[in-house]
């Protein structure tokens, strides 16, 4: 599912809107609308998260498994499993990978590591893992995109 068409209509409802305003109202607007695209994504995909949360409270052997990949949404059923499965990492939540530079201090940097050492992971899988739990807790608060359900 294409998270853009809804998008896009929030933006042209917008400037639909404005259009009674005078030009500084429109481009205004036009701003806007362009500027909280991202925020409109994240509120659909908690909207999609919260949905899949609660039909899986309702079904017993399968669950509705959904993935974000940029703005597609996707949706699968799959049998409940026990395992791993049921948590997939930050790589395969998320498809593409992006690589970005995170300065830390010294300290915070060596309990981090440590932290990941003793989960017996990389560094990179624990902050990965970190930050996806960071955003599963603010999806949880209705604030943030929420990792598969």
């Amino acid at each position: 599912m294409d998270l853009n068409k809804y998008t896009d209509r929030l933006r042209a409802d917008l400037i639909a809107a404005a259009a009674l305003g005078d030009e500084k109202t429109q481009a205004t607007a036009a701003a806007l609308a362009a500027a909280t695209e991202s925020s409109a994504r994240l509120v659909l995909f908690a909207a999609l998260s919260e949905l899949a949360a609660e039909v899986n409270a309702e079904l017993t052997d399968r669950a509705v498994h959904l993935s974000f990949d940029g703005t597609e949404a996707k949706v699968d059923l799959r049998k409940k499993t026990t395992s791993s499965e049921d948590n997939p990492t930050f790589e395969e939540m998320t498809g593409d990978i992006s690589r970005v530079t995170l300065r830390l201090v010294e300290q915070l940097k060596a309990k981090a590591e440590e932290a990941a050492a003793q989960s017996g992971q990389s560094l990179n899988s624990w902050m990965s893992g970190a930050v996806s739990g960071a955003l599963r807790d603010q999806m949880m608060r209705g604030y943030g995109p929420k990792r598969d359900v």
